[in-house]
């Protein structure tokens, strides 16, 4: 956004910032000049201590924690939102999960289910909200949305995470068809596609080790980092990218 002295502020909404890509970006975003939204789950501390940080660097930031499957619960996220910082201008849909690696025929429905609710049905709900704040259609000023989607999306994880890859491929056709959607109100939408990027997620599906086995693997020969996103997340949310919607931004090494 790179905010100027007339240049009103405006909030940026960003999911799951508590850690990994969606700190990194309130990071980017606070530099450029947004006031940030550090959404969390469950991990308050982090989300706290990054708020704190973003404050020190004389940032406007708050923390707010809301289960983002629940209709209520992000009804009421937007509101205190709202509130508590300048107008909405952007949401960066973020929070995401992934699952221990499994093949198709063990995967049971319960957990395709969360991943999909998590990963797609969340993203759905969080934009309905922001675009009630930012359309035209709505009497919003415009702005943009930015969901984190995957590079899995077109590689298809066999062996370890389709489900997964299948609920990003949704990403990238949610991404597609909004941006279409809303393009003539003033509200851009994009995506990036992360490769292999060295945060905890990694982890919690089970393979620690995944960064280290996969990084000299990838046409680069690393792995990425977390702000290497979160700087193609700030320029899609920003000025830069004014003439930029229905993209899908791959942020992988050459993966």
């Amino acid at each position: 956004m790179t905010r100027t002295a007339s240049t009103p502020q405006r909030t940026v909404l960003i999911t799951g910032a508590s850690g990994g890509i969606g700190a990194a970006c309130a990071r980017a975003c606070a530099r450029d000049g947004w006031a940030v939204a550090v959404h969390y789950r469950s991990q308050a501390q982090a989300a706290f201590d990054l708020v704190a940080q973003l404050k020190a660097g004389g940032a406007t930031a708050e923390a707010f924690a809301a289960e983002v499957t629940d209709e209520a619960a992000v009804a009421a996220l937007f509101t205190a939102v709202d509130r508590a910082l300048p107008p909405l201008g952007g949401l960066v849909n973020n929070a995401g999960v992934v699952d221990v690696g499994a093949r198709v025929d063990e995967m049971s429905a319960e957990r395709v289910r969360r991943m999909f609710d998590i990963n797609v049905v969340a993203p759905f709900i969080c934009s309905r909200h922001a675009l009630r704040r930012l359309s035209s259609r709505h009497g919003g000023a415009g702005g943009a949305i930015v969901n984190v989607g995957s590079a899995a999306s077109r590689l298809g994880s066999p062996g370890q995470y389709v489900d997964y890859a299948a609920s990003k491929g949704a990403i990238d056709t949610f991404t597609l068809g909004l941006a279409r959607e809303v393009a003539a109100e003033g509200v851009r939408v994009n995506a990036v596609r992360p490769g292999i990027i060295d945060t905890s997620i990694h982890a919690s599906g089970g393979q620690p080790d995944r960064v280290q086995r996969l990084g000299p693997t990838v046409p680069m020969g690393r792995a990425g980092h977390a702000g290497e996103v979160a700087e193609a997340v700030a320029w899609l949310l920003g000025p830069g990218a004014a003439y930029t919607t229905g993209a899908l931004l791959d942020v992988s090494g050459g993966r």
